[in-house]
This record gives C-alpha cells, sequence and structure tokens, in this order.
C-alpha cells in the first residue's frame, strides 16, 4: 500500500521571512558549500603535511573529534541538510558542469544501491579497526581521497548526485536518520495536481538546478532523500512547498513499503556501536587474548573480523526472531516483520551512536583547540582535552539512551497499530518481543557506557 503524501501539520517555517529569504536566497546553499570545501582542504593538507601522530594532528581533530560527533546530531535536526553543504556533493556538482556526459542512473544502483551503502559502511568501520585510519592521519587522508575519486568517476559519467544518493556510505547513514528528524520539506498535493509547470521542482529551471538526489516534491513523503537544498522551492511557480516540524521519529511510524536493507542497516548499525564500544574499554585487550589463547589465533585482524561479524550478526539475530515469534503469534511472516519494525531500532540507533561520540566531543573536545594552534605555529598542548567531567559525560549518555528507548518502544508500537497490524490481540503479540528487544538493547547500551572509555586522541 502506498499512502499519498500530504503536507505535514504545523507551522510553516517558509512563512517565516529570515527562513524564506535564506531558502530562496541565491547564495543558498552555494556560500555554505564553497565554505565546506575550503575547510574539506585544509584538514586534507594537514593530514597529509601535518604532524603524522593523530594526537598532533588537526586534520584527525577536525573530522573524528568535532565533525562525526556532531553529524548525527544534524541529521536529527535538520535531517539531511548536511548532504547539502557536503564538499562531495560539491565536488560531483563541479565535476558533472565540466566533463560530465549525464548518463541516466543504472538501474543496477536503483536497486542494489542500499545494500552497497550497507557493505561500504561496514567495511569501512571494519578497515578503521584493522589497518588504524581514526589514528592515522595518513590513513584518514587516505580514505577521505578513495572516497573523493569515487565521487569524481561518478560525476563523470553519471546525471545529478549520482553517489550521494545511491553510493555514499554517509548517505545512507543519514537517510535512515533523517526519518527521526523534526523537519519535514512536502508539497501541497491540491496545489500540484493543478501545476502546469512541467514538473519544474524536479527538473529545475531557471531559478535553481534539478532536484540533486531525484526527489519528485509531489510524491515524496520521506525525508531520507531530501537534502534541504531548496531548489524545489525557488523553482515551484505556485508555493505549493512546506517546511514544517514535526514530530521526532514520526515518518518512522508508516514507512510504506518497508525495506528489508534499510532495517538490516539500522540493526547493523546497533551492533557496530555496541561493538565500538567495547574497544574502547580496558577489557578490551583481556577479550582478545582470552580468544586467542582459546582458538591458537594470533593474528589481530582475524580475531577482529570474527568479533565483528558476530557484533553484526548477532542483533540482526535477535531481531530475525523477534520477528519469527511476531509473526508466529500474530500472523504475518518473520521478512515483512524484520522490515517493519527494524525502523523501530532506528531512534535507539541515533541515540546509542550520539551517546558514543559524545565522550570523543565532551572528553576530547579541547584537542581541536591545542591541534589548531599547533598549526599555527603555538606551543599549546594542555594537560587535559575533557570539556566537561566523566561524570556529566555519563549522565547525558544515560538521558540518550532513555530517550532512545523510549522513541524505539513508541515507534514500535505505532507500528503494530499500523492499518495492516491486525485486532487488538494481534497488535498485542506483535509488539511484545520487539519491546523485549528494545529493552534488551537498552540495557546493553547503559551497561556499556558505564564502564569507563579509552580516548581517541
Amino acid at each position: 500500500m502506498t499512502l499519498t503524501p500530504t503536507p505535514p501539520r504545523g507551522r510553516d517555517l517558509l512563512e517565516l521571512r529570515p527562513v524564506a529569504a535564506v531558502a530562496r536566497s541565491r547564495w543558498y546553499p552555494g556560500a555554505l558549500q564553497w565554505a565546506a570545501m575550503a575547510v574539506f582542504a585544509v584538514v586534507v593538507h594537514q593530514l597529509l603535511v601535518g604532524p603524522q601522530t593523530a594526537h598532533d594532528n588537526l586534520g584527525t581533530a577536525l573530522v573524528w573529534v568535532l565533525w562525526w560527533p556532531l553529524i548525527p546530531v544534524m541529521f536529527v535536526a535538520v535531517g539531511r541538510a548536511w548532504c547539502t553543504v557536503c564538499p562531495f556533493g560539491k565536488l560531483s556538482d563541479l565535476v558533472r558542469r565540466l566533463v560530465g556526459v549525464d548518463r541516466p542512473v543504472p538501474r543496477f544502483l536503483k536497486r542494489y544501491g542500499i545494500w552497497i551503502i550497507d557493505a561500504q559502511f561496514i567495511a569501512i568501520t571494519w578497515a578503521d579497526h584493522v589497518f588504524g585510519v581514526v589514528e592515522s592521519p595518513w590513513g584518514t587522508a587516505m580514505l577521505l581521497l578513495l572516497l573523493s575519486t569515487a565521487v569524481v568517476v561518478s560525476g563523470a559519467f553519471f546525471t545529478r548526485r549520482t553517489f550521494c544518493r545511491y553510493l555514499c556510505f554517509l548517505g545512507g547513514l543519514s537517510g535512515n536518520y533523517a526519518r527521526t528528524g523534526a523537519v519535514a520539506l512536502r508539497a501541497d498535493t491540491d496545489v500540484c495536481a493543478t501545476c502546469t509547470a512541467r514538473a519544474v521542482c524536479f527538473n529545475g529551471g531557471t531559478a535553481a538546478p534539478a532536484c540533486p538526489l531525484f526527489e519528485f516534491p509531489r510524491t515524496m513523503d520521506s525525508s531520507a532523500n531530501c537534502n534541504l537544498c531548496a531548489n524545489c522551492v525557488k523553482n515551484c511557480p505556485n508555493d505549493a512547498l512546506t517546511l514544517t516540524l514535526r514530530p521526532p521519529t514520526k515518518e518512522l511510524w508508516f514507512v510504506r513499503p518497508p525495506k528489508i536493507e534499510e532495517s538490516f542497516l539500522a540493526v547493523a548499525i546497533m551492533g557496530i556501536v555496541f561493538l565500538q564500544n567495547v574497544t574502547m574499554l580496558s577489557v578490551w585487550d583481556d577479550v582478545l587474548d582470552r580468544i586467542s589463547d582459546v582458538s591458537g589465533v594470533t593474528s589481530y585482524a582475524v580475531i577482529f573480523t570474527a568479533a565483528f561479524a558476530v557484533a553484526i550478526g548477532a542483533p540482526a539475530a535477535l531481531l530475525a526472531a523477534a520477528s519469527f515469534v511476531a509473526s508466529r503469534t500474530a500472523g504475518g511472516t518473520l521478512w515483512s516483520d524484520f522490515a517493519r519494525f527494524g525502523y523501530a531500532l532506528i531512534p535507539l540507533d541515533v541515540a546509542g551512536h550520539l551517546a558514543h561520540n559524545l565522550f570523543h566531543l565532551l572528553a576530547e573536545g579541547k584537542s581541536v583547540l591545542y591541534t589548531a594552534l599547533t598549526a599555527v605555529g603555538h606551543d599549546a598542548h594542555g594537560t587535559s582535552t575533557a570539556l566537561v567531567s566523566t561524570g556529566t559525560i555519563q549522565v547525558l549518555q544515560y538521558a540518550l539512551v532513555a530517550l532512545g528507548v523510549a522513541g524505539s518502544a513508541y515507534t514500535a508500537w505505532r507500528i503494530a497499530r499500523a492499518p495492516d497490524g491486525g485486532t487488538a490481540p494481534r497488535k498485542t503479540a506483535t509488539l511484545l518481543p520487539y519491546a523485549v528487544l528494545v529493552a534488551l538493547f537498552g540495557a546493553l547500551n547503559t551497561y556499556l557506557f558505564a564502564l569507563p572509555m579509552a580516548h581517541r586522541m
């Protein structure tokens, strides 16, 4: 079943003069894109020619202590707005303008792009631990340059921002997280029904280029692939676009049709965050030694790969088990319930990811200042990189996990109450296994954040 998209209820932010002025300005988002490109150039320069210890490198601090912890906050607050100013997206636009042949997106990418994104996210996380990407400025630079190369190739051959929509691992992550966001851009379909402008909102016009992520506002019912570039707002001759606030997680309640690959990404992120937390604990070395003693394997790469597979596979298996129980007691099928209720884990995903990154931001935040001063010739290494105490960080982490549990539990309840959820007894039987699963994941997150963690910088 496909729902007809309708404008969300609430105050249209485009009715506010400052918001409308920014959205319709010829400087938005171009000025922000060029600023991001300049910062990107500084980061890559520092990673390549600056100190080759992560503790002393400004590029490492900017990427892993500042940008990476803050990016999930942006996804929740304003959806995929980062994708508007992302230097990779601007690079793709420049390549297309100079040498692009604008071939259509291959059908293979349209069908399997999200699986490629899933694989990329898993592979990059694995490579970080096996090859030490985060701890190596050169390694971080190589990652950024490899992504830049993929962007250039995509921009040279394919139309619009094909890489951003179908190949970018961060785009896939932001697409999932943006569904929890509090801002929604939608079209008034009643106005669109009488429009004679030949889909200028999608195809582009004299006021602005085409939608970079291939979204047609008239049929758009999700924020997963809207980067708030406002091209459609500039192009629309009828002022049919609205920008409204909505309750966080609301979009997750009615995803149609649910996609198993998006639910798999959600559950994979859950396992990855768990493992990221474990590898930052002092007990991690003991775990490695124990595995080595029992198995006789001494290769860190082999041991970590096995642990990584378990970390991703176990949450997926638990979600499948919950779906099996729900399907047996309330009808439906295992995989249809896996696809539907996987979205319910996204709020807890976001909370766990935020809580994990919050440690890096607040426990190592001063390293950004220290490395910046060092980069311009000042010796500015302090005795502590922490912005607040460990106790304060843990309280904030617990609060985030609690919000994530509440958001996931409520989302699961709303999904169970959806029109195809059946009668009241069936809805309760469907919900119960997922409520237990959310409580389990929430408890595990809380336990891990209670343990002392090691610094990245």
